[in-house]
This record gives structure tokens, sequence and C-alpha cells, in this order.
């Protein structure tokens, strides 16, 4: 407004904001899975879950601030599809409403959850990583991954997980988790976040607040208890999410996860005000974006139904409501909260402004389109493949070595070659055998 040179991020989101309606503010809490490989066919999937047929019109319905990639939905086949697909999304969003571009995301932690296959670049899970202990290669497969879902048009990953599994019968972390080491975790996470966002110019999520660790539950079945107490918790879970946010991380997710030493009411985290705006925001300092884990989930969505569980993720401090399962029921139910005053003008822009902060810092804001004819020179380059190779050798660790087994003298003996999945140990036993 001085006339000296363009104005600053606060002057830019201020603007933007002011041209948006109700609608379009609580469209951008939203980030949903739609159906479908481009933007514009009909799928009678979107139909039964959002009452219109293309994901570019579910994008245009709810002013939706983001869409989420699954291999279900048929949204990753290949980097040429995924591109145009970003790129189609990204012209919906733009072409409606406020004309906000979108939250491109999936979850590509490598290792067990993996969403975008070969050609890109498959990297060890987390477990693995923190078997090798070394920060560098963490981050360098950080910085590869998000490099190549950045020239698809995937601006948001959901990793690194920041759990300590610090339970063998965890049903849902496991290998996830870097280690059950605080420290350990707290040094790869860092390394990760800082992958990601300094190296590749991606967006990270540390996941899932206050730490998923220590459960025998599933949370998409049901809801964990856990019970650390708040020392507890300060020694284990804490950390690595303190080493996230002090590394910049832009989202963190909630998990839906009761822990009664934080909140005693019984409430998942993803809805408690205690847990993310008492403890995350207020005592870990948290400023950045709080994003749930999936509404799908049943942990989440069993004590009130879905379109309360949206209002009351907002009211505890939630910035983006993650696969809301009723979309019309949740985008209708957060409109009357913010008509009624239940929840304020001033809290739906809170978020809102962070949103397009980010939005802005990320260059999504002016900048929402990606170039197809790079792919070949970034996605699954033979640089990038033989940095994988070389982290994933470093990562095979021998836990002891007993009577001198190894290296192992074969000869007249039979070996016993197990693990995981059919196919992977036949393998395995093939090469050895070889």
């Amino acid at each position: 407004a001085s006339g000296q040179g363009a104005p600053g991020p606060e002057a830019r989101v201020a603007a933007a904001m002011h041209l948006m309606s109700t609608e379009d503010k609580v469209g951008q809490l939203f980030v949903q899975n739609v159906y479908g490989a481009d933007a514009t066919t009909p799928d009678a999937r979107n139909l039964a879950l959002y009452g219109v047929a293309s994901p570019a019109e579910v994008v245009r319905k709810y002013h939706l601030g983001g869409v989420v990639y699954f291999a279900w939905t048929d949204s990753v086949k290949n980097p040429t599809q995924i591109t145009g697909l970003s790129n189609g999304l990204q012209k919906a969003a733009i072409e409606k409403g406020s004309h906000v571009p979108l939250f491109i995301a999936t979850d590509q932690e490598q290792g067990v959850v993996t969403r975008v296959g070969p050609p890109a670049t498959q990297f060890p899970g987390s477990m693995a990583l923190g078997a090798g202990r070394s920060v560098a290669d963490a981050r360098t497969a950080a910085d590869i991954t998000g490099q190549e879902l950045k020239a698809m048009g995937i601006n948001t990953d959901f990793a690194p997980d920041a759990d300590v599994n610090v339970n063998a019968l965890n049903p849902v972390i496991g290998t996830r988790s870097f280690s059950s080491d605080p420290t350990l975790v707290s040094s790869m996470v860092t390394a990760q976040v800082e992958g990601y966002q300094k190296d590749a110019g991606i967006i990270a999520t540390a996941k899932h607040f206050p730490g998923h660790g220590d459960t025998a539950t599933d949370s998409h079945t049901g809801i964990p208890i856990i019970t650390h107490t708040k020392a507890q918790w300060q020694q284990i879970d804490a950390p690595p999410f303190q080493a996230a946010i002090k590394a910049g991380a832009s989202m963190i997710m909630s998990g839906h996860l009761v822990v009664p030493a934080l909140d005693p009411s019984g409430d998942p985290a993803t809805l408690s005000q205690p847990i993310l705006t008492g403890v995350l925001r207020g005592e870990l300092g948290y400023k950045g974006v709080i994003i749930t884990d999936s509404l799908a989930m049943q942990g989440v969505r069993d004590k009130y139904g879905d379109a309360e569980v949206a209002v009351r993720a907002v009211l505890a401090g939630v910035d983006i409501l993650l696969m809301a399962p009723d979309m019309d029921g949740a985008y209708t139910a957060v409109q009357a909260a913010v008509a009624s005053g239940r929840i304020s003008e001033k809290r739906l822009d809170q978020s809102v402004t962070r949103i397009l902060r980010l939005k802005l810092k990320q260059g999504i804001l002016f900048h929402p389109y990606t170039d197809a004819s790079r792919l070949d020179s970034i996605v699954g380059t033979p640089a990038h493949l033989a940095s994988a190779d070389a982290i994933t050798d470093r990562t095979t660790t021998v836990i002891k070595n007993d009577a001198a087994t190894l290296p192992i003298a074969a000869s007249g003996k039979k070996i016993l070659v197990t693990g995981y999945g059919a196919t992977t140990t036949t393998t395995l036993a093939n090469a050895l055998t070889r």
C-alpha cells in the first residue's frame, strides 16, 4: 500500500481472506480423497460420497482446501497420470470461489506406508533408517522422496512418523516408527523434516500427536488409550514432536488417541482442546498447521457422530479436517456452527490464516502447477535409485553374531530364511542359494 514494492506476506494473506465468503473459508478446512485418475472424468464413487461425479466437481462444490491421494482412489497410477491429476485439480480450485489452490497430499512415509510406487524411488521405512543410525541417510531419503513428489504436483507429505514405538504389540505403527528410543526418533524426525522442507521444498507432517507408540489397539478400528503419566509422556512421546517443531515442521497430525494424563475427559486427542490447544500450542509453542488423522477412522467416530466430530475438532484447535466421511454433513455443520457463533469468526479466521500463510510460503498460492516435461529428469533417476540402493544397504543390521555365525559357512548346512511375505522370503532364499 505504501507504494514501495510488493506487499508483504501478511498483506497478501489479508487480501486473499477479504475476498473469501464463509463457505470459502470453511472449505479451506477440508482435505478430502477423490476418486479417479484424472480431474474431469466422472466416477460413480464420487457421486455416492459427494453427490457430484468428477474430482474437479468435488473440489469446486466444497471450495476444498486440499486433496489426498491413495492407490485405492486411483490417484497414483504413474508419474504422468499423477501430474495430470494434480494440475487438473489445481485448475478446478482456482476457477471457483476464492480461487485458492490446493494442498495436494499423500502418505509417502516409505517402507510399509508408500502410496506412489515405482518408477518413483523406493526407500526403506523408518525402522530400517533408524537401524542404520544415519541422520544424513534419513535426510537424503526425505529430500529425494520430496523432490519426486513435488515434480508430480504433490506439495504435502504426511511424513515423517514421530511416534516412539515402545510397545512390541503395536498393530498400526511398528516399523513405521524410527525406534523405541526417543533420542534416536527425535534426530531422525529432525533430519526428515529438513529433508522434505529445506531440501525438497514440500510440506512435512509430523504424526501422530501426542504419540501413537505405546498402544496395542489400531485407531483405524478402535480407540487406543495411552496410559503414560504426564512425566512418561514428556520423557518418551514428546521429544520427537518438540524436535519437529524446532526443525520447523509446517504440519502436525493429531492421533485418535485417548491420553488421560493430558486430558481426563475420555475424548481422543483430535477432539481435545486441552491436548491440541493446551499442550501442543501452549506448552510446546507450536504455531503451524494442525491436521487431523483421517476422520473416517473408527477411533474418532464412535462418540459424537461425523458432523459433530468436525465441529469439535475445530473447537479443539484443529486447522484441517482430513477425509470427513460425511462431507455434506460436516461442511454444513461447521458453517452452521460459525453462523450460530459456536465457532467464532475469529477462530475460523485463525485457521484459514494459518492455511493461507503456509500456501503462500510454499509457493502454492501463486505457483500451483507443475511441469510434466521435468518428470523424467527427477522421478526415479539413476542417481536417485543409486542413492536408495546405498542407503538400503546401510540399514541391514546384525543384532548379534554369536559363535561367529557370520559370515555363514553354508556347505553341508541347512539355513532357515524367514520373514514377512512369501515373495520377499523366496526372493531372499533364492539369492542366498545362488
